[in-house]
């Protein structure tokens, strides 16, 4: 059986692939001097997203756990709660 750090990991990883790829394909497709070449950055968008959002997670998935919080860090927060 998987931890819940592993699953928390996982589950934050696949919201942040989507996010990323998203974030890519909008840039690739506005720009006009990136869309001429569209059929080889969309494939490397793929990529790229496939590759950050494990990184990403794994420094996003422990701030979802309240036990890693004491209550004046809580109250304080940080960069990505505000």
């Amino acid at each position: 059986m998987l931890s819940t750090d592993t699953w928390l990991k996982a589950i934050c990883a696949l919201q942040i692939n989507a996010v990323a790829f998203g974030t890519f394909v909008v840039t690739i497709l506005t720009i006009p001097a990136l869309t001429v070449h569209a059929a080889i950055l969309i494939p490397v968008a793929i990529a790229a997203s496939i590759v950050i959002s494990p990184i990403i997670a794994w420094w996003i998935a422990p701030r979802m756990r309240l036990r890693n919080w004491g209550k004046r860090r809580w109250n304080q927060g940080d960069i990505i709660s505000g």
